[in-house]
């Protein structure tokens, strides 16, 4: 799937499942085929944490189409406990950290998916 936000387009592998989401990032990396991971969740608060994750990450809250929060180039994690990056929304995008600021990408932004 792919979505777009500020013109910047992204390669997205949709993680729905609670296995799919609790395994998310851990001990992979992005690639050709997929440069974020888009989980769809109930639209309320999330926490994340980077739990055996290989690159740092910015991890992107969006409620409907529009940013509700942003943690940037959030660090793995290796030993518990790890720390949690909350936000609200029922999407959470996951991108190679430090994508947000050299995108330009902030809170507020819209969010394009296909129809």
């Amino acid at each position: 799937m792919k979505l777009s936000i500020n013109g910047n387009n992204f390669k997205v592998k949709v993680q729905t499942s609670p296995k799919e989401t609790q395994e998310g990032m851990m001990n992979k990396t992005f690639d050709k085929t997929f440069n974020g991971m888009l989980f769809v969740m109930k639209n309320q608060e999330h926490c994340f944490w980077m739990k055996n994750c290989i690159i740092p990450l910015d991890m992107i809250f969006i409620d409907g189409d529009k940013i509700t929060k942003i943690h940037h180039n959030c660090p793995p994690c290796e030993d518990e406990p790890c720390k949690n990056y909350c936000g609200e929304g029922g999407y959470i995008l996951e991108v190679k950290g430090g994508t947000c600021k050299n995108m330009g990408i902030k809170k507020g932004d819209v969010v394009t998916f296909p129809l």
